[in-house]
């Protein structure tokens, strides 16, 4: 069952608003890929506890300056590594702390090699301009809504929005995109003390690009309303200008207007609003025809009406 123009456009703006929200969530947060870093344990501090602090290193003493005594340590091998997390956004890196409580942040145009910084501001703007046009097209949608609005003006504003979410949605991909690739190039030629030891996406980038597909859906869901909605104004011009023609033949041959009006119409009931388009003040009528019987021409009658 085909839906209405009313529940088309509402499709359409809950979709924009489902993308937006993704979006917003997915720029702001910083868990676009996590993974794990392998690092040494660094040596414990303070005085020895009762627990052991797997955490870190401990020496046998805890007077490491004094000379006289011998400094060694438990760990072997694995044992005197750790495996730290980390999660990274288009913005900040953040990395578990050397005693595992919290996460210590860092900006990650730090982290990015420096050839590649512009890449990241340019992938920056193109994530700000996928949110300002997917709320711009998100406005023009709930404008749309307005039943303020003519018919015309309605089509020239669901034109609009759906040209707004189509281009969003292209810099959106353009921009995961690009930051996929900055941060793959990071993992191979960042700092040394960032490369991640094994990584993978998480949430954020899966919210960025179910963001992505939401904003398409809603730009082709308000193109197919426009496009629909032409294509019948088309159709019901056709009709019009056939009846003017018509009406015309029929003046030429001197027909009564009763004549005119006997050429019935059946109007569509298919729950949707007619365009009601007026030609020199009357509203001419299309559909079904029906045979008059004249004693001058009564193929002609049946021919255009």
């Amino acid at each position: 069952m085909r839906l209405a123009r009313g529940w088309r456009a509402s499709v359409a703006l809950t979709l924009n608003l489902v993308a937006f929200a993704f979006a917003l969530s997915a720029v702001t947060t910083s868990y676009w890929c996590e993974g794990t870093r392998k690092v040494a344990k660094p040596f414990c501090t303070g005085p020895p506890l009762k627990v052991k602090q797997w955490f870190c290193i401990r020496f046998n003493s805890s007077n490491v300056n004094d000379s006289r005594l011998v400094q060694y340590i438990f760990e072997t091998g694995e044992e005197k590594f750790l495996l730290r997390r980390f999660h990274t956004g288009i913005f900040f890196s953040c990395e578990q702390a050397a005693d595992m409580n919290g996460f210590n942040c860092r900006d990650f145009s730090e982290i990015a090699p420096e050839h590649e910084r512009g890449v990241l501001w340019l992938c920056i703007v193109a994530e700000s301009l996928y949110l300002g046009l997917l709320f711009a097209g998100g406005a023009l949608m709930t404008l749309e809504q307005c039943p303020c609005f003519s018919i015309m003006n309605k089509l020239k504003l669901s034109a609009f929005a759906a040209m707004c979410t189509a281009l969003s949605g292209l810099c959106g991909m353009v921009a995961h995109m690009m930051f996929t690739t900055i941060f793959q190039l990071a993992v191979a030629m960042g700092p040394e003390d960032w490369r991640p030891k094994t990584w993978d996406y998480s949430w954020s980038y899966v919210l960025a690009w179910g963001s992505f597909g939401t904003c398409m859906a809603s730009a082709v869901t308000a193109l197919n309303r426009y496009t629909k909605t032409i294509i019948e104004f088309k159709y019901k011009r056709r009709n019009i200008e056939k009846n003017l023609l018509i009406k015309q033949k029929m003046m030429t041959l001197d027909l009564t207007e009763p004549m005119w009006d006997m050429c019935l119409t059946t109007v569509p009931s298919d729950g949707e609003t007619q365009l009601e388009l007026l030609v020199n003040g009357h509203k001419p009528s299309t559909g079904t025809t029906y045979a008059v019987e004249m004693d001058n021409g009564p193929e002609l009658v049946e021919e255009y009406c």
